[in-house]
């Protein structure tokens, strides 16, 4: 069930160095395809990296953060289209948390690097670096990459006693 899978699951930043299976980068574009989107626009587009040296490039796209990407055999690249869909940020951001779910789900670990709005070097944008590097075109944007493979770091899923339930509020802001 999809909540033992949440209650294990942890952003994962070491792996083993082992390739991920070809049935299990199908599986996890299969999952990234059957993503929701408002109005079913599907603004979003994945790049998926294998090439070590392409995920050696990409792991130095920001300045702090996506260091740990050079450790993976595996990075999607999650981008989508303005022009389809005012809201693609939301829909690559579901299509980023069901990578990190499939992933899960087929024993893989995974950690997502948040590309907009950050910068690569001084004052030039990570997403601009890394349309350069894929060859994007001019109409998409890259909301994020993830970065996954064979875990290399066990961590326990986080207690269920310190879950911060003061953050939910019953019927009105405020009321328990």
């Amino acid at each position: 069930m999809l909540i033992s899978l949440l209650q294990k699951r942890r952003s994962i930043r070491k792996f083993q160095d082992k390739n991920v299976e070809a049935e299990k980068i199908d599986m996890l574009i299969e999952a990234a395809l059957r993503s929701p989107s408002g109005n079913a626009r599907y603004p979003w587009e994945f790049v998926v990296v294998t090439d070590k040296a392409a995920i050696e490039k990409l792991s130095v796209s920001k300045e702090h953060g996506s260091a740990f990407l050079k450790g993976a055999p595996l990075g999607i690249v999650v981008c989508a289209d303005p022009a389809k869909q005012d809201i693609w940020i939301e829909d690559a951001s579901i299509a980023s948390t069901i990578i990190h779910l499939a992933a899960a789900s087929l024993g893989l670990g995974s950690c997502w690097i948040q590309i907009r709005e950050r910068k690569h070097k001084g004052d030039e944008p990570a997403e601009s670096y890394i349309a350069e590097l894929l060859g994007l075109p001019k109409n998409l944007k890259v909301l994020s990459m993830v970065a996954i493979g064979y875990p290399a770091e066990e961590k326990p899923g986080h207690e269920k006693e310190k879950l911060l339930y003061d953050k939910v509020h019953r019927n009105r802001y405020g009321g328990k």
